[in-house]
């Protein structure tokens, strides 16, 4: 359990290292540093839903034969289905976008802002805590490098996300202590939502499959429907498309070297 613990602190420590970058950067990333930001964790996000839980998942079902894909299927697209609500039901802001979403509310630019990550990093949190529930419970097959691959890999993508809101945060006026709290608040939900899982491993061993998949459907999400619009917003510019290439490889090789 200890090893599971420190597991999905690992992503929370990459956010706050990325906010803390506020103190000691002089202005916001520019533009197209942005999108590059954007771009790798778009990228590690689609791998790690691949490798570390679409494919899984279905393993697990190789008892179904050829009806192995269904229980993935079904937890995939379960997953879109609670970001989409998730979505239309919390007021946030996405950078670059004029018009708030989800209901009207009088929260600041800089509350929605926040909450707009926040939605991003609930389905990180709840794939961390799924892959370790499944490794605590044994019958999975899920190994503890394996975990920890999806771990690094989250961590990894945090650090220019945390940077990417504390920074133009301060840009915009606030203080540089308060622009890091966004920053880390805004990742605080991870760790949350990868107890809840952990609390229940027993309970959801046996669910497995599908809610591997369910964790892959809700990143797939937050990639098509936020990060590939803001990497792509403005003039044209490769430099995402190639930073997401950058990060896909990337986690593909975590999970490969250590799973």
């Amino acid at each position: 359990m200890k090893e599971a613990i420190l597991g999905l602190l690992i992503p929370f420590v990459g956010t706050i290292a990325g906010a803390g970058c506020v103190f000691f950067m002089k202005r916001a990333p520019g533009r197209n540093t942005q999108r590059a930001m954007t771009g790798f964790a778009a990228g590690v996000m689609v791998a790690a839903s691949v490798w570390s839980l679409l494919i899984p998942s279905m393993e697990l079902s190789s008892g179904l034969g050829k009806w192995a894909f269904a229980p993935a299927a079904a937890g995939f697209l379960l997953g879109m289905a609670f970001l989409l609500a998730l979505d239309h039901l919390t007021p946030h802001l996405h950078r670059y976008a004029e018009l708030a979403e989800g209901p009207q509310s009088r929260l600041t630019r800089t509350a929605m802002l926040s909450l707009a990550v926040t939605l991003h990093n609930i389905p990180e949190g709840l794939a961390v805590g799924v892959v370790y529930a499944g490794m605590l419970a044994g019958n999975a097959g899920i190994s503890a490098g394996g975990a920890l691959a999806l771990s690094l890999g989250i961590a990894i993508q945090n650090f220019p996300e945390g940077a990417i809101i504390s920074m133009p945060l301060h840009s915009e006026g606030q203080s540089k202590r308060k622009a890091f709290l966004c920053g880390v608040l805004s990742g605080a939900v991870e760790p949350v939502f990868g107890a809840l899982a952990l609390l229940t491993v027993e309970l959801v061993a046996p669910a497995m499959p599908a809610l591997l998949s369910f964790a892959a459907g809700a990143m797939i999400y937050v990639v098509v429907e936020e990060l590939i619009p803001e990497m792509s917003t403005g003039k044209h510019s490769d430099v995402g498309v190639i930073s997401f290439a950058f990060g896909f490889v990337l986690m593909m090789a975590l999970d490969t070297a250590l799973g």
